[in-house]
C-alpha cells in the first residue's frame, strides 16, 4: 500500500520557499560522489519537477506584478521597473 502523507497547512502544496530549499538540497545531494546512481536519478527527476513548478510560479508572479504596475491606479509619470524579471535578452 502507498504511504499517505499528511497534507500541508496550505492545502497540500508547499510554499515557494520550501520548494526552493528542497531543490537546493537535491542539488547538493546529487553532487555527492558516493550517492548510488538510482538515488541520483530520482533526486534529479524530483529536481526537474520542482524547477518547472517554481518557474511557472515566477511567471505567474511576474504577470501579476505587471498587471498591478500597469493598472489605472499606478501613477502615469512613473514607469515600472521590472529588471528583476528580465531574462537577459
Amino acid at each position: 500500500m502507498a504511504k499517505k502523507t499528511a497534507p500541508a497547512k496550505d492545502g497540500g502544496k508547499k510554499n515557494f520557499e520550501e520548494r526552493l530549499e528542497r531543490l537546493e538540497a537535491l542539488g547538493e545531494q546529487i553532487r555527492k560522489t558516493d550517492i548510488p546512481l538510482d538515488e541520483a536519478l530520482k533526486a534529479f527527476e524530483e529536481g526537474i519537477r520542482l524547477a518547472r513548478g517554481l518557474e511557472n510560479d515566477l511567471e505567474k508572479i511576474e504577470n501579476r506584478i505587471e498587471i498591478l504596475m500597469n493598472s489605472a491606479d499606478a501613477p502615469v509619470s512613473e514607469s515600472p521597473e521590472l529588471e528583476l524579471f528580465d531574462d537577459g535578452e
